[in-house]
């Protein structure tokens, strides 16, 4: 599976980098859970893979449950104790930074990435940048996980309280957010360091900088073997000199680079409103 990265300067010197929304592969993998505790004993139980594969089920279902649970909370009616429980959820979401929920959605199935980005960026920067945000995320969401796992033993003590355990549900979701972190920063870190495949992996979709001709001189066009790909685009490069506005995107500009690529405009906003 191809996953589509899309990277641009947002504000300054700073970057936002994203991945397209692929409703296809999110219901696809939706529906390969299993939806009750019976269909998922089932499956381990007849399943011959290894330990880590049946984990890896077991933690899909899990998020399955908790992705459902958080849709019923959106659904909730206005003032209630669910919808009140809903506007807390989004404060503490608001938290989480745009380069987790990156690494997040590189998810095992990933097998190559294309990487687009206005044609005024440097091609080897580019690149350099992304395997920078997977070898930090390594160590800074291992760090995180294990911290987050020592501290679920803590919050289960608020399990005698007659409201529901929002701490202990609240780290879970950390700790479980910070293992799919680090497996993603794994994967894109594999990706994108594959020096064997150098010759090869730059497309250009149209004229980029000198820099960007010297790395494809040797390159093959769509090359079915390439894990990554680097995809200059005139379109990204003039929606963003329309926008620029006092060294930062207007907001309009961002929900114009939001519906040309499909990206989520809230995560992108979160990307300029942190640096």
């Amino acid at each position: 599976m191809r996953a589509r990265l899309v990277v641009f300067p947002i504000k300054g010197k700073n970057w936002c980098f994203s991945r397209s929304i692929d409703l296809s592969t999110s219901e696809s993998s939706a529906a390969s859970t299993p939806s009750t505790v019976k269909e998922l004993c089932k499956k381990i139980s007849s399943n011959s893979k290894p330990l880590s594969a049946n984990a890896e089920l077991l933690v899909d279902f899990i998020s399955n449950k908790m992705n459902k649970a958080w849709i019923g909370l959106e659904k909730a009616a206005e003032g209630s104790f669910k919808n009140k429980l809903h506007g807390l959820g989004l404060r503490l979401l608001a938290r989480v930074k745009p380069s987790e929920i990156l690494l997040k959605s590189i998810t095992k199935d990933v097998t190559n990435v294309q990487i687009t980005y206005p044609t005024s960026l440097n091609a080897r920067l580019v690149r350099r940048r992304l395997r920078q945000i997977a070898l930090r995320g390594t160590v800074l969401h291992r760090k995180y996980f294990y911290g987050s796992v020592s501290l679920l033993p803590l919050t289960t003590a608020f399990t005698v309280l007659p409201l529901p355990n929002i701490p202990f549900f609240w780290v879970l979701f950390r700790t479980y957010s910070h293992w799919r972190a680090v497996q993603g920063s794994e994967k894109l870190l594999q990706l994108v360091s594959d020096y064997s495949l150098v010759q090869n992996s730059i497309i250009l979709s149209g004229k980029g900088n000198e820099s960007e001709h010297n790395d494809s001189k040797c390159g093959t066009k769509n090359s079915p073997s390439s894990q990554w790909v680097l995809e200059p685009s005139k379109e990204l490069e003039d929606l963003i000199n329309r926008g620029h506005e006092e060294n930062y995107l207007s907001e309009q500009a961002i929900s114009d680079i939001c519906n040309s690529f499909s990206l989520n405009k809230n995560d992108v906003l979160k990307c300029r409103d942190l640096v």
